[in-house]
């Protein structure tokens, strides 16, 4: 099965285990049998609007077993990158949550609410209670000089509704009124990753996640292997013409696929094939040779891709065409 060649699981939240308040098939079960093959468990989320202890709390009422301890935020992250920077009692300017504001003041830093306070850094995290005044006065602190650090800049977020604004698009609105642009403390960076596997002494950390640029990406820059969900926000389409920095390892259809055997991805003079079906590309094109709904294809198109664009540095969107040959007549058409 796919989880045997690790030693730990980094997985992300929204989007993987719940949405908005409901958890996602499958996944309750497939976290708590991670014990059972004697993989460690944190997980890494970009979601600076609540508590570790409130993130647990969330979790074991949807029946994970977990701690405050596994929970890796980007608020903490975000405090943490800036009580390293300032002196002891420096104001800081929080657009965010309660639980924002208490990492920093737990710092030693000095709250405050306007940029009349003179801060000389601001904070912004994700909190749907965020106004246009919240982000006029962190505009304002940074047009006067002050630092400015963003917990996240996940542009999107899944709730139960539906996707909806993340704090990535609320840190556009204030970088096009400034001009600035923010260093970013939590995933796609490699900080809070590495943090994790570092807690778990972990060796072999597998990364998982629904976003190509938040959770695959900061997988990539921290050295792990990483594995796309499609419970989310990203599908097999987005990740087929995603840059370098952004392929997953595998894909995955739900996490009870880390208790299955992931298909051979074979390499063929006619084309790349897992599974029955196989794809091969033809400029900028891809044919494959199997069903769209089916994810193998999906798997083939992608890997026969990512391999004849083994530098590709920006999203593309390749013409895909699925068809019903069988690989009998793909290899004739080879000979």
């Amino acid at each position: 099965m796919l989880i045997s060649g690790f030693d730990s699981v980094l997985s992300d939240l929204d989007g993987v285990v719940y949405a908005g308040p409901n958890g996602i098939p499958d996944a309750v079960e497939s976290l708590n049998a991670l014990a059972e093959v004697n993989v460690a468990l944190a997980f890494i989320t970009n979601n600076a609007g609540r508590s570790p202890m409130s993130v647990a709390a969330h979790l074991r009422q949807l029946g994970v077993k977990t701690g405050a301890e596994q929970v890796f935020g980007s608020a903490d992250a975000g405090a943490e990158l800036l009580a390293r920077e300032l002196n002891p009692g420096s104001k800081v300017l929080v657009v965010g949550s309660p639980y924002l504001r208490e990492c920093i003041a737990v710092r030693g830093l000095e709250v405050v609410e306007s940029h009349k306070d003179k801060p000389v850094a601001v904070i912004q995290g994700f909190d749907p209670a965020v106004s246009w005044n919240d982000l006029a006065e962190a505009s304002y602190a940074i047009n006067n000089g002050a630092q400015w650090v963003a917990t996240n800049t996940d542009l999107t977020i899944p709730r139960a509704e539906g996707i909806a604004p993340g704090n990535g698009s609320l840190v556009q609105a204030v970088k096009l009124a400034t001009g600035v642009t923010p260093r970013v403390a939590g995933k796609p960076e490699s900080f809070l990753f590495a943090r994790a596997a570092d807690r778990l002494d972990s060796r072999r950390p597998l990364v998982v996640g629904d976003r190509l640029d938040t959770d695959i990406l900061g997988g990539y820059r921290a050295g792990f292997s990483t594995a796309l969900v499609l419970t989310g926000v990203d599908s097999p389409r987005s990740a087929l013409g995603a840059p370098v920095s952004e392929r997953p390892n595998y894909l995955i259809s739900s996490l009870a696929d880390l208790y299955r055997p992931y298909p051979t991805i074979k390499v063929l003079g006619y084309g790349v094939q897992v599974g029955e079906s196989i794809a091969k590309v033809d400029g900028e094109s891809i044919e494959v040779s199997g069903n769209e709904s089916d994810l193998n294809a999906w798997r083939a198109a992608c890997h026969a891709w990512w391999l004849a664009h083994s530098r590709q540095q920006d999203h593309v969107s390749p013409e895909i065409q699925f068809t019903s040959r069988g690989l009998d007549t793909l290899r004739r058409a080879q000979r």
